[in-house]
């Protein structure tokens, strides 16, 4: 397992009908983030994670992939907003446990 994160992007995944969604998820089994939209001239959209690679494997006649965001630095971004420590202890707190006190 490598130790360097992978970079994982959210992508729209457009076809120009259902018959193909099916063919796509079945080939590349992308980790999609919800339903397929059908729209009223026939074709699908589904937003899916994927690798930058997979997003290449994603595209093929029929099918348009447009990139919604880097799902891996918005995910570093929404870490850096939680705190730190247990914000409803009280500052003078004595940890309890079965824990050696260092």
């Amino acid at each position: 397992m490598s130790s360097t994160p992978q970079t994982v992007l959210r992508v729209r995944v457009t076809t120009r009908d259902v018959e193909t969604l099916r063919a796509l998820l079945r080939d590349v089994r992308p980790d999609v983030g919800g339903l397929a939209r059908r729209a009223d001239d026939g074709s699908c959209t589904i937003e899916a994670y994927v690798s930058p690679e997979q997003a290449e494997a994603l595209a093929r006649e029929g099918v348009s992939v447009t990139r919604l965001e880097d799902a891996t630095a918005v995910g570093h971004d929404r870490q850096a907003e939680v705190g730190h420590g247990d914000r409803f202890a009280p500052a003078d707190a004595v940890p309890h446990g079965l824990a050696d006190k260092v």
